[in-house]
């Protein structure tokens, strides 16, 4: 049975903080805002974000390109222009294939195996901070 997928917010994670770390509310959304504003800068600037165990961001530049309208066929110009590009890390990409396994297994084979304690991000309290 899939689960309804759920988006996280700048409130979620900074609640996260607030649960995991202990600061005040208003400290813990201050932190996750100074580290979107250093990413955002970081790649307005043209470096790359990369987090360990995570993935990494760049800005990619795509040059001109010739389109075609799907409903009239006519060819179009597509202007030169920077996209985004996240590309996940194999830890992340192992998780997420992972987590895909276990719930086409069923939750009925796994009740039990919840970690106690597991941060949001499905990380046991055993892989924080190892190397």
């Amino acid at each position: 049975m899939e689960h309804p997928s759920k988006t996280i917010t700048r409130a979620d994670l900074a609640e996260a903080v607030y649960e995991q770390v202990g600061l005040s509310r208003n400290d813990s959304s201050d932190l996750v805002e100074q580290i979107l504003d250093e990413m955002m800068a970081a790649l307005t600037s043209g470096d790359n974000v990369k987090i360990s165990s995570f993935g990494s961001f760049s800005v990619r530049e795509k040059g001109e390109r010739i389109g075609r309208n799907p409903k009239t066929g006519v060819e179009v110009p597509i202007s030169p222009r920077k996209v985004l590009v996240f590309r996940a890390s194999h830890v992340l990409k192992d998780r997420i294939n992972k987590a895909t396994k276990q719930s086409q297994e069923g939750s009925s084979d796994n009740e039990g195996d919840a970690t106690p304690n597991a941060d949001p991000f499905g990380t046991p309290p055993t892989d924080r901070g190892s190397f």
